[in-house]
């Protein structure tokens, strides 16, 4: 069974890979516009690098780096 604290970190993980990869969808989107928004897809993907650390910071909490 999983505590309470572990459960709400990989309900969070989960929103956070979700919202990555609409955020990459919509880059891409943008990208491909034939008017694309420069400053737009700059803006989306710092976001994105942001929404990737966090990840990163969870499954770290979630599955430690176990050096024997």
């Amino acid at each position: 069974m999983q505590r309470p604290d572990e459960r709400e970190l990989r309900e969070q993980l989960v929103h956070l890979r979700a919202e990555h990869r609409e955020l990459d969808l919509e880059i891409v989107a943008e990208e491909a516009s034939a008017q694309s928004d420069q400053l737009l897809i700059k803006r989306l993907k710092k976001k994105k690098l942001a929404l990737k650390d966090k990840i990163t910071a969870i499954e770290d909490q979630l599955f430690p780096d176990i050096i024997a």
